[in-house]
């Protein structure tokens, strides 16, 4: 791990673990799911398509737009409004510990699409421990909560985008500038969000709060946060990148309590552990090589 890659990791750890209090402002003052995630979007394309631009690597997606595409779909327009969507129903912190499955999702896909990471194993031990999890939750916080459950579901279907996201960048993009890579997918989220935010355009001028949410997400928590990505997935590798994810849910869940005043219940609570300790032994029950410090040897620069 060099200390580039540290340095994104640090940064990732907080930044994504922002978004769900924002969305939560943003949501509960009046915005709708699709305008905020349109509004989030293209601000931050406008944003990372000037930045590739004057650095001349627009080209450089020249014969990968399909790939793009599907990255965009995946990682932005699908999830990004779900999510909204699912925090008009439940709180930020549950939001955050539902997102926090991601790891789980991409091993149940590499038994389909990557026999290098079937699940066997202490891989398969946390699968059903992180599956335990998510029943706890539902079971004890949600079940018979009819609106909750329609929010956890959509939140779940965003998670599976999140795990399709890391491998199409893996497979098809990790070679293309950030910038160029990220502001293409952007720009091709909020050409598909267009239409549904043009439907759902605010009656009346939002709140100073959720103004200052849409601008942190777009800018801090999208344009930022995505070329960041980028780079920690480039210097450390998907699987070590996908350890923020045990990160991101704690500080979202710290947020939301010390900001939003929510109080998680006991299912919240198990279910958070057991799906970090599920998602931490589907990545072999250890951090990955470059996260382990080794005695008398020093991380290299």
């Amino acid at each position: 791990m060099t200390r580039r890659a540290w340095a994104a990791f640090a940064a990732m750890s907080v930044i994504w673990g922002l978004p769900y209090l924002f969305i939560k402002v943003a949501v509960d003052d009046g915005v709708s799911p699709a305008f905020l995630s349109f509004a989030r979007v293209a601000l931050a394309a406008v944003v990372l398509l000037v930045l590739a631009w004057r650095a001349g690597s627009l080209a450089s997606l020249r014969g990968s737009w399909v790939w793009v595409a599907a990255y965009a779909v995946a990682e932005i327009a699908l999830p990004f409004p779900l999510i909204a969507a699912g925090e008009q129903r439940v709180s930020s912190s549950l939001a955050a510990i539902l997102i926090a499955c991601v790891p789980l999702l991409v091993a149940l896909l590499a038994i389909r699409f990557d026999n290098a990471e079937r699940a066997t194993g202490i891989r398969l031990v946390g699968l059903l421990v992180g599956l335990c999890g998510v029943v706890a939750l539902v079971g004890i916080d949600v079940a018979g909560k009819s609106d909750e459950l329609i929010g956890t579901g959509l939140i779940v279907l965003a998670a599976c985008g999140y795990a399709i996201g890391p491998m199409v960048l893996k497979r098809k993009l990790a070679d293309l500038d950030a910038r160029a890579t990220m502001g293409g997918s952007l720009a091709i989220a909020a050409l598909v969000l267009a239409i549904p935010a043009a439907l759902s355009v605010p009656s009346e001028v939002p709140t100073p709060e959720a103004l200052g949410s849409l601008v942190v997400l777009g800018l801090i928590c999208t344009a930022l946060a995505f070329v960041v990505f980028s780079v920690l997935i480039r210097e450390a590798g998907p699987s070590r990148a996908l350890v923020i994810t045990y990160v991101n849910p704690v500080v979202a869940v710290a947020l939301g309590v010390a900001i939003l005043g929510e109080r998680p219940g006991t299912g919240a609570v198990a279910g958070l552990l057991l799906i970090l300790a599920g998602s931490w032994l589907s990545t072999d029950g250890r951090l990955p090589p470059g996260f382990r410090r080794r005695p008398n040897t020093v991380v290299p620069a």
